[in-house]
């Protein structure tokens, strides 16, 4: 079988050569070729589609690298022998191309690993396009970021690439420019400094930059630390309801996941007790997620003798104890603990609950024996985060933009919120019927989100739909709560800081609406 032209259609608009190649390639795969047939010169080829000679030598040269045609010198082109390849994409017995045969029997090849069991009921959020929805969980106020100041930090990180400066022309508390080149695993080391510097003075934690290492995000912290110290087949605890995040990350290393109960103190460390042995404990006692419960002094103590008489671990993740309302900020349990209890203590902090999510920036801080052993982990796993953001973040706080972006952060979550407890007494709670006069929302003492606990999933499920179809995107606990098995409790997740007031008072109105079938009552 020869080639025919007339059987060649190119499109106009698009490359001329792809077609000519894409054509010719499909038709040595389905057999319209035979093996050594002689293709036309380029000539006759060109003159046959009406195209330039060039375009086709390009179609040619481009078949004959991937091996589909021979060319032979003073001869010509001629298709090459590959009949075991054009076997496999021809059309089988039943039909169906025998590509697509493969393909879909490889995808009934994908190997049940426990890794791959684990992740199955783990979504990601979307992606947002365009506005942020109201009411979508764990986003700051994206409206406030400092655009323009972020801009000109990174335009001069690029400028000064390539520009050798002597001692004498550094910018004060910069270090060289670093090089575009691999860097530390652990992190930029003055961003590791400055990091360490602010828990010192912020949080009162006292630490090194040697005991820092930087991470893209607190999930990548929670990843390194389980996959650090904790073997295959361990058990390792949660709070129940806990971060659904979470509790994927600590599985990775293999581990058993298993919920701990808590209550209007936190955790429940007595309830450790009858769990077993655990290797290591994920606990957010600033500000628990989802529920917004900090963890009592009292608690706080009995969980740092309960890891230091069991020999277990104790991973602290602070997502976002800059946002306490009343007071400063919770100190982290490692300020309560003694010298052994400090060496058994891990800190995972983040920047995405302050500046942005995308930035994916944050840090895990651990006993300096550590370091090493979780810097090599990290440059196994994806070698270190971006050069030019780390610059950029370490200019952002040495300069002082940083505190000032917390404190403004802070102020305008607490007007949110305000904002978002005014709206929901005024046009929320009127319009409960008598059987859901009890349900009220939990105190919001901290952080980014309000909890509405519901009696049912069912109700749950109602809600969530309705407010969906409203606009308005909603978070149930049946879908944030940790893993499907930890928990059954239900209820609503709405995010208020990362819409501006005015967006709060009308979402709330429109849930008010939205909502008055769910309870049995006509929409006006």
């Amino acid at each position: 079988m020869t080639l025919d032209p007339a059987g060649m259609c190119l499109q106009p608009g698009q490359g001329l050569a792809q077609q000519i190649h894409a054509q010719l390639k499909d038709k040595i795969l389905q057999g319209a070729l035979s093996a050594r047939a002689r293709l036309p010169t380029t000539r006759e080829l060109a003159a046959a589609l009406q195209v330039s000679r060039n375009t086709v030598v390009r179609a040619y040269e481009s078949l004959v690298s991937e091996g589909f045609v021979v060319g032979r010198v003073g001869a010509g082109c001629f298709v090459a022998d590959i009949a075991e390849i054009a076997k496999l994409a021809r059309p089988s017995s039943g039909g169906l191309p025998r590509s697509a045969e493969l393909a879909e029997h490889a995808a009934t090849e994908i190997p049940q690993t426990a890794q791959w069991a684990r992740l199955q009921n783990y979504q990601t959020l979307s992606a947002v396009q365009g506005p942020t929805p109201a009411f979508r969980h764990g986003l700051p106020a994206l409206d406030l970021f400092p655009h323009a100041l972020w801009a000109r930090l990174q335009a001069r990180f690029w400028r000064e690439q390539g520009r050798p400066q002597s001692r004498s022309q550094r910018r004060p508390g910069a270090s060289t420019t670093p090089s575009l080149s691999y860097g530390e695993p652990a992190g930029l080391p003055r961003l590791r400094e400055l990091i360490a510097a602010y828990l010192s003075h912020s949080r009162g934690l006292r630490c090194s930059g040697e005991q820092v290492i930087v991470t893209a995000g607190s999930q990548q912290a929670i990843a390194l630390a389980v996959l650090a110290l904790v073997e295959p087949g361990d058990r390792v605890g949660m709070e129940s309801p806990g971060y659904r995040a979470a509790a994927a990350a600590l599985g990775l290393s293999g581990a058993q996941v298993v919920p701990v109960p808590l209550d209007s103190q936190g955790l429940r460390v007595g309830a450790l007790q009858a769990l077993g042995r655990l290797s290591l404990v994920y606990t957010t006692p600033s500000h628990q997620y989802p529920t917004g419960v900090a963890m009592s002094l009292q608690r706080r103590l009995e969980l740092l003798a309960w890891a230091e008489r069991e020999r277990a671990w104790i991973l602290e993740d602070d997502y976002d104890g800059e946002y306490r309302f009343n007071g400063v900020p919770l100190a982290p349990l490692a300020t309560l603990a003694t010298p052994d209890q400090q060496q058994r203590t891990l800190y995972i902090g983040s920047f995405s609950k302050l500046l942005f999510p995308g930035l994916r920036l944050g840090y895990l801080v651990a006993p300096a024996a550590w370091l090493t052993t979780l810097a090599k982990l990290r440059g196994v796993l994806d070698r270190q985060s971006s050069i030019a953001d780390q610059v950029v973040m370490a200019d952002f706080m040495a300069e002082g933009h940083f505190l000032r972006h917390v404190r403004r952060m802070r102020r305008a979550a607490l007007e949110r919120r305000d904002t978002f407890l005014e709206a929901w007494a005024q046009d929320l709670t009127p319009s409960l019927p008598a059987a859901y006069q009890g349900l009220r929302l939990l105190p919001i003492d901290a952080g980014l989100q309000a909890v509405l606990p519901l009696p049912t999933r069912a109700l749950e499920a109602k809600l969530v739909t309705a407010g969906v179809a409203a606009g308005i995107e909603l978070g149930g606990l049946g879908q944030v709560g940790g893993l499907p098995a930890h928990s059954q409790e239900a209820g609503l997740v709405f995010g208020f800081a990362s819409v501006t007031p005015a967006e709060i008072r009308r979402a709330v109105a429109v849930l008010a609406k939205a909502w008055r079938p769910v309870w049995g009552l006509s929409a006006r």
